[in-house]
């Protein structure tokens, strides 16, 4: 996994790996053959294979010499013994939040994997969201096989739709039962499993045998325990091309500031990968990393001595940097309950412009918001690969039985997490780790706070 990927700097942060749940819940015993097993399939896991939480020497090292139990999580893949039978097993696909590159690659896998590896005969796909379970809507199920979802990689977005905000957790039990669903794989953000948590919780106090599979999606790869989202690597992608029109931009005109706005609202992951893999930034600005714009220290004096130096500048900034700004504005909410943001890229544009004005200085900016443009394109080839093993792992997992967990990569492994620990806290950019080192080194920027 590349430098830009990775999580270095995220595990040190995790002071009390002990606190993380790592039990993954059983719905019962395996008693059934797997499909697999007249296969002559060989590559069988169980329950006892483990990849570690923490993976240096140190770690461990400290761990041990404290008498502490290396944390440690369950590997993922088919088990030779599954709980559920193929020829009476329902399941349910649902995609919630955002839009994501390899969402459609995620539902193609599932059901690929249900219906060739496993047999599974039925699976439904819930349109727009959770509000697909519920009645008052009226959204009919889309049946999902093989023939409906051959070509669907092909395409940006997600064949069953999305939608934002939650949904009573009864009335989705409620529907999972009238359609007598066995398995339902949520795919989506922390809200997304939050919502899934609540869900395994109320079926099991109605002491129903429905597994709950969730796959983790979001763009600003900020899920807790997941090494990288899918769609992160399509989105630097995407995210590059925009920076080197930028960079263009400003070549192309006298005292010329190419600026981009990504997406990122509490981590700036994109923005900074986007800029370690170009090299062309000057000014990387993320949540995680406060700025201020005058002073001497300010953006807007660096800004005056490079263009004093080279004439252009390039600036990308996640959309949830420089929220101070924005305090004394209304906070309004989207429908998952988020706040929310001031439009940082546009505030920056008009300041910047304001200020070289009253200096008596030329300036031109060339200003790109490619975020809708990036988070809707078809998934390349990498996360086209990672999305197809995320679905595989989940379908394997949910066959055995497994239940109110998500299928993650962590440490280069594929691995069960329970929902619970996913939801502790959001992942976000470590301003000590070698990772936002690479940036500053990139870009040369200095400190920008007085």
């Amino acid at each position: 996994m590349s430098e830009t990927c990775s999580i270095k700097g995220l595990v040190d942060e995790i002071e009390n790996p002990e606190e993380i749940i790592t039990a993954i819940k059983n719905l019962g015993e395996t008693n059934i053959i797997s499909p697999f097993s007249k296969k002559d399939y060989s590559c069988f896991v169980s329950d006892s294979d483990r990849v570690l939480l923490l993976a240096s020497a140190r770690s461990a090292k400290s761990l041990n010499q404290a008498g502490r139990e290396l944390p440690s999580f369950e590997l993922a893949g088919p088990r030779k013994e599954i709980y559920f039978d193929p020829a009476k097993t329902k399941c349910a696909v649902v995609t919630c939040g955002g839009l994501c590159p390899g969402i459609n690659d995620v539902i193609r896998s599932i059901v690929m994997t249900l219906y060739y590896g496993y047999g599974v005969q039925t699976v439904f796909g819930i349109r727009y969201g959770l509000r697909g379970f519920i009645a008052d809507y009226g959204l009919p199920v889309m049946e999902l096989t093989p023939q409906a979802v051959d070509r669907i990689h092909e395409y940006g977005g997600t064949i069953l739709g999305s939608s934002r905000g939650p949904q009573p957790t009864e009335e989705i039990v409620d529907a999972l039962e009238k359609m007598n669903v066995s398995i339902l794989f949520t795919i989506g953000g922390d809200g997304t499993f939050k919502a899934s948590a609540k869900i395994a919780e109320e079926i099991e106090k109605r002491g129903r045998k429905i597994a709950v599979i969730a796959i983790p999606k979001t763009i600003d790869n900020d899920i807790f325990l997941v090494s990288k989202t899918f769609g992160f690597d399509t989105a630097v992608q995407m995210a590059c091309e925009s920076i080197r029109c930028a960079h263009t931009e400003a070549l192309g005109a006298p005292n010329c500031i190419g600026l981009v706005k990504l997406m990122g609202r509490y981590a700036g992951f994109i923005a900074a990968a986007a800029t370690i893999a170009l090299r062309e930034v000057n000014y990387c600005l993320i949540p995680e990393s406060d700025f201020d714009l005058e002073g001497e220290k300010g953006l807007l004096k660096h800004l005056e001595q490079r263009l004093d130096n080279r004439g252009h500048a390039v600036i990308v900034v996640a959309e949830g940097a420089g929220q101070k700004y924005f305090k004394d504005q209304p906070k309004e909410k989207d429908l998952s309950g988020n706040v929310k943001l001031g439009d940082i890229g546009k505030f920056l544009k008009q300041k910047i412009q304001e200020h070289f004005h009253s200096v008596g200085r030329e300036l031109y900016i060339r200003y790109i918001d490619p975020s809708y443009i990036i988070r809707s394109v078809p998934s390349n080839v990498d996360d086209s690969l990672y999305c197809g093993n995320l679905g595989q792992n989940a379908v394997h997992a949910a066959m055995a039985g497994k239940t109110d967990m998500m299928v993650s990569l962590w440490n280069d492994r594929y691995v069960h997490i329970p929902l619970k620990s996913a939801i502790m806290r959001k992942k976000r950019v470590n301003l000590n780790s070698r990772f936002w080192m690479s940036v500053l080194e990139s870009t040369g920027q200095p400190s920008l706070k007085n």
